[in-house]
């Protein structure tokens, strides 16, 4: 039985929005606090109806090998067994999803 390549589920904020995408490819990286994500898989458009979340992250990471993506911005990943839709919403203040709180930087 040959095992299947896994796809993850990774869910971030940036810059005020949570980035929902799907990567087969997700390690910490060298970079000390910093996760590394590779080979971003996107739905396939071979139906009419398309997207405009997931076609701007489509064009946002063309041409994209690899995202280091700090880990406080990490929200979940999860081992998924189909693709979904990769999307960008809005995060919300008071809810559940809060930006990790940064210390000020000393000058």
């Amino acid at each position: 039985m040959s095992k299947r390549d896994p796809i993850y589920k990774v869910i971030f904020l940036n810059q005020g929005q949570v980035y929902e995408m799907y990567a087969r490819q997700i390690f910490q990286s060298d970079l000390w606090g910093f996760l590394e994500v590779e080979e971003f898989v996107f739905g396939e458009r071979n139906q009419l109806v398309v997207d405009p979340s997931e076609e701007k992250l489509k064009a946002q990471f063309e041409g994209v090998v690899r995202s280091f993506v700090p880990m406080h911005s990490i929200i979940r990943i999860d081992e998924v067994e189909r693709l979904g839709t990769a999307k960008i919403s809005e995060a919300k203040g008071g809810g559940n999803v809060m930006p990790f709180p940064m210390p000020m930087p000393e000058k």
